[in-house]
């Protein structure tokens, strides 16, 4: 079983460790917990209620509940979590910037210290290091309280001893002196007759972390923008068509079945079917289709898709959750969800490293004050290691980056399953292509129908195909059902019994008595169909043979037409250093012909369900990053035991199911875009991964030498959050390279085998 949770006052990697961890705990549990949307994802066995997932996270210290129902876009926040601070917190920082600007300037300017300046500095200061850092210092106690320490602990710990030395030096280290001067110094400094106060990085450093936050906080926001623009697109009425009456009625109560009226210029409620009227439709927020895309009677249309033209009625086909706009939204929160493997080792660092600061804080102060230096320098120093280290930004750098990649993924029509899937397709070296519905359209057409002399007849066997043919997904056939309607009008397609699908091979049943098949074309042709079957090849059609009770009645030619892309497809893989395999169940001259057209030299025709998936084993045996990219119930297997599976978003659900990967506008153009948003987004990670162990590297020792004034060290230290969540949300406008569009060589081809 799954459950997802919304879990409260994380606020580093070290908080998301502990979190994981406290689950773990629980026998069959698994747990993904993500800071960047506050949620944890939660796999356990069926015992194992929510109540208890629940209770665990409290006991390490945070609340957890299930997540609320979605609410109307309008409220703000996006499916997923990752909404904008909280009235109250932005009041707290408001308040304390207030009570600290004075002090800061007062501390900083010397030439601005009049008579007792210090003392109205520490009456404004006090409710900063009180109440406005009263959000650190809950946390740090109740951290304490499960034996935890956090990020929150940290900054506790350095608004304490700064305002505690500064009130010990006002009132017993002559600080107090009414006519008391202190110079502002961006380095530590220490000495002279009379203790230094530190009440500017008593106020500055809960300032500065309570600014960070905020602005992380609506970057954040900003990665998530993609989904929440998904969201957007759902419709909240409908116009329902009944009766010949229309009526207003909310979305939520719209039934499948039902048919609703889309005027010029509204979006499609909901997936469906038109059933009268034509126009155009503008799909680039669902799919990432550029094109409008003509609609008419009997064709699909999908939810959220924008009315160009005419006035359209449709008949509703999904609704709520199994609307494909629902799907996307579903995927994409999904993939936000995981974690990059340099993730978890951040996560594991992060787990250990706050303990570790607070030994090299205790072990600087017990430093200088062994070496004999002044006791408020020493302070000044463990104050500034506290402060500067903040595993904040190692928690943020692989989520951030996430959740604006696989956004703006969704709207370029890529869908991607989650960091594992984004790994692979960086690394990806060879790709198994399949022909219909990938390289091809997939919308075949019947060319030509040849009958067996003195058999049933040409009328009769195509009307006994259809027959068999209804109950296939296959575009093969499709094309037979359609073409026979058209051509036997006088008769709809017949009821069948004992209907059976072979992947690969074809499918079988029983119309009016008869055993009729309908299967790829052989050797063992009847002569009669020797001739038909050798003028398909010629062209690169497909044959397929219609039997009747064991006896060849007639050969039915299907074409196909390469789609746009393909071409600059498959030269867009190769400059990334991508090899494209051809493996199709068609025949050898169609799969030939196709693949000279596109320019690939690797073929595997006439395959199998079994024989793709043993292809694909066999090219990783031989050490190659293996993707399968397919659309059909035949290319399923093969997709699962790919390294990476990479689905049509027009093919089966089976195909989608299985696949790690989804391109959603059906634009095999999409598979190059997909390989370089992958890099691009693990070589963001990478560097945000850089940045956050880097910072620490580099300010830390500065802090444990004397060389960090701790309020330098807050600002630092939210700077590098900021860093890593500005450079992630580069992603949001990442754009596929620009390719020049010369001619692709495309025409008729066949279609492919089962």
């Amino acid at each position: 079983m799954g459950t997802d949770l919304v879990i409260g006052g994380m606020t580093c990697a070290a908080c998301v460790n502990r979190v994981e961890k406290r689950l773990a705990r629980i026998e069959g549990v698994r747990a993904t917990v993500n800071l960047a949307t506050g949620r944890a994802r939660v796999s356990h066995p069926p015992e194992v209620t929510a109540q208890d997932l629940v209770a665990a996270v409290e006991r390490a210290g945070y609340t957890a509940e299930l997540p609320a129902p979605p609410r109307p876009v309008e409220d703000g926040t996006p499916p997923g979590g990752g909404g904008s601070p909280g009235r109250e917190e932005s009041q707290r920082l408001l308040i304390t910037a207030l009570l600290s600007v004075p002090v800061l300037i007062l501390s900083m300017v010397p030439a601005l210290q009049f008579r007792n300046w210090q003392w109205l500095c520490f009456v404004l200061a006090a409710p900063v290091a009180v109440w406005g850092a009263w959000s650190f210092h809950s946390r740090a106690l109740r951290g304490l309280r499960h034996a935890a320490a956090t990020m929150d602990t940290l900054v506790s710990l350095g608004v304490v001893a700064s305002f505690s030395w500064s009130a010990y030096a006002l009132f017993l280290g002559g600080a107090g002196d009414p006519g008391m001067r202190m110079p502002f110094s961006l380095l530590p400094s220490a000495g002279g007759d009379v203790a230094h106060i530190y009440l500017e990085a008593a106020v500055g450093v809960p300032l500065f972390v309570l600014t960070g936050r905020f602005l992380e906080s609506r970057a954040r926001r900003g990665t998530g923008e993609a989904l929440r623009s998904l969201a957007g697109l759902a419709a909240k009425d409908v116009t329902l068509w009944e009766d010949g009456h229309e009526r207003l009625l909310p979305i939520g109560q719209l039934r499948a079945g039902q048919e609703f009226i889309v005027r010029p210029g509204e979006r499609v409620a909901t997936d469906g079917v038109v059933a009268t009227g034509g126009s155009a439709l503008d799909l680039s927020l669902v799919t990432g289709e550029s094109e409008p895309v003509e609609v008419g009677p009997g064709e699909a249309v999908v939810g959220g898709a924008v009315n160009e033209g005419g006035l359209l009625v449709v008949r509703a086909t999904a609704v709520g959750s199994d609307t494909q706009l629902a799907r996307i939204t579903r995927m994409v929160t999904e993939a936000q969800a995981g974690k990059a493997r340099a993730q978890r080792l951040a996560d594991t660092v992060a787990g250990v490293f706050v303990p570790v600061v607070l030994a090299l804080a205790a072990t600087v102060l017990g430093f200088w004050l062994g070496a004999g230096a002044d006791p408020q320098a020493a302070v000044t120093a463990c104050v500034a290691v506290l402060v500067v280290a903040c595993p904040c930004a190692l928690g943020l750098a692989t989520p951030t980056a996430l959740l604006a990649a696989t956004g703006r993924g969704a709207q370029l029509g890529l869908l991607v399953s989650g960091p594992r899937a984004l790994e692979t397709l960086r690394r990806v070296d060879t790709v198994v292509l399949d022909k219909t519905g990938t390289l091809t359209t997939g919308r075949m057409t019947v060319a030509r129908v040849t009958p067996v002399p003195d058999g049933i007849g040409r009328e009769r066997a195509l009307w006994l195909a259809a027959a068999v043919e209804q109950g296939s997904e296959h575009p093969l056939g499709r094309a037979v059902v359609a073409y026979s309607r058209q051509e036997v009008r006088h008769r709809p397609p017949g009821e069948v019994s004992g209907f059976r699908s072979t992947a690969g091979i074809g499918v079988t049943g029983v119309v009016e008595g008869h055993r009729v098949e309908v299967r790829a074309a052989g050797a063992d042709l009847h002569p009669a169909l020797d001739r038909a079957l050798a003028e398909a090849e010629a062209v690169a059609h497909t044959p397929v043979l219609v039997r009747v009770d064991g006896a060849d009645q007639a050969l039915i030619s299907l074409g196909d037409v390469l789609r746009p892309g393909s071409y600059r497809a498959v030269d867009r893989l190769r400059r990334l250093g991508v090899e494209p395999v051809l493996a199709t169940g068609d025949r050898r001259a169609t799969a030939a012909r196709v693949a000279a057209a596109l320019g690939i030299t690797e073929v595997h025709a006439q395959c199998s369900p079994e024989d793709k998936a043993r292809l694909v084993k066999e090219l990783r045996g031989q050490g190659r990053r293996v993707a399968v990219i397919g659309d059909g119930v035949n290319d399923a297997g093969a997709l699962a035991g790919a390294d990476l599976g990479i689905a049509m978003g027009s093919g089966t659900d089976v195909a989608i199911g299985a696949a790690d990967v989804t391109l959603v506008r059906g634009d095999i153009e999409a598979v190059a875009d997909a390989v370089r948003l992958a890099r691009r987004t693990l070589g963001t990670i990478r560097a945000n991964l850089v940045w956050a162990f880097g910072y620490n590297v580099v300010t830390v020792p500065l802090a444990a030498v004397g060389l960090l004034n701790p309020m330098v060290a807050a600002v630092a230290m939210s700077a590098s959050s900021l860093m890593v969540v500005g450079n992630s949300l580069r992603l949001r406008t990442w754009q596929p390279a620009p390719y020049s569009r010369r001619a692709d060589t495309s025409g008729r081809t066949g279609g492919t085998g089962r």
